[in-house]
């Protein structure tokens, strides 16, 4: 039996992956364990610090519920989940660029009619969104899917603060481009809002000197047949936090103008504003099989 110390460790745990018989597992869990462990001898880590490391993940996973991701907050706010977007998707010149998810998206948002109101109580001022989805040779893209949400103007998403005489999902919704690729519904202006910061994640930005705001967004996923699917956001242009969003998701090709609108037909509220964005998505590659 070898003796173990600081440094021969290492080889001994990765020794006991050698029968793993799923190589990238394998591949994978091996340089997490040689990080890991040439980080703790590079800061020289303390007991107590590792104790302290142990007990914020478990009070992110405490945290963590059906409507809150706090391991997906730690994601952003270190950055990796744009590391592993960017490196997953890169794109041709002229596409619409990716960004974080995020996490507060939800499966089964209701579909709707092009023109319809998705904020359904969400509070905010007026904005009609337009758009186009094209592919990168300019072909109209017919029938995606699009899913849109959002936060309101008090820095919320539904899924955040539940209201049972307001409907389930507010400022969210799902529709499907026309035939010539368009779309358009009414919402509310987006306003920046911070990240979720009561709980472990929060602290540990407070203790960096960092805040947790994100600028003003929409965010947007599109989805057709024949593209890879687009996660994206679309952010508003002159507003605060846009060179230092708390998950690191600004594009400059992102920003967009809120337009703002006054107007004396009875048919349309008294200040209003509009957002007009296309979107560009890239052909899938055909598979092997």
């Amino acid at each position: 039996m070898k003796p173990l110390d600081s440094f021969t460790i290492t080889e001994a745990v990765l020794e006991s992956m050698d029968r793993c018989p799923d190589a990238r597992l394998r591949s994978v869990m091996a340089s997490l364990v040689r990080h890991l462990h040439d980080f703790a001898r590079e800061v020289k880590l303390t007991e107590d610090e590792w104790w302290r490391g142990i007990r914020f993940l478990t009070d992110a996973g405490h945290i963590t519920d059906d409507k809150r991701q706090e391991f997906i907050l730690l994601s952003d706010v270190l950055g990796l989940s744009t590391l592993v977007m960017a490196q997953n998707n890169s794109k041709p010149a002229g596409c619409t660029e990716a960004t974080v998810f995020g996490p507060f998206f939800v499966e089964g948002a209701p579909m709707i009619e092009h023109g319809a109101d998705i904020a359904n109580g969400a509070k905010g001022a007026p904005c009609f969104v337009q758009g186009r989805v094209t592919g990168a040779d300019g072909e109209p893209v017919a029938h995606a899917l699009v899913d849109v949400w959002q936060a309101d103007e008090e820095g919320f998403y539904d899924v955040q603060k539940p209201d049972p005489s307001l409907s389930e999902h507010r400022a969210r919704a799902q529709l499907r481009t026309d035939a010539d690729g368009r779309c358009h519904f009414r919402s509310i202006v987006a306003h920046e809002y911070p990240i979720p910061h009561d709980g472990p994640v929060g602290a540990m930005l407070d203790s960096l000197g960092r805040h947790p705001w994100r600028p003003a967004h929409l965010h947007f996923m599109i989805q057709a047949e024949g593209y890879e699917r687009l996660i994206t956001h679309v952010f508003r242009r002159g507003g605060p936090y846009l060179e230092s969003d708390a998950v690191f998701g600004v594009r400059p090709s992102l920003i967009a103008d809120w337009e703002r609108h006054e107007s004396d037909d009875p048919a349309k509220p008294p200040v209003y504003y509009t957002l007009d964005y296309d979107f560009v998505l890239n052909r899938s590659t055909p598979s092997a099989d």
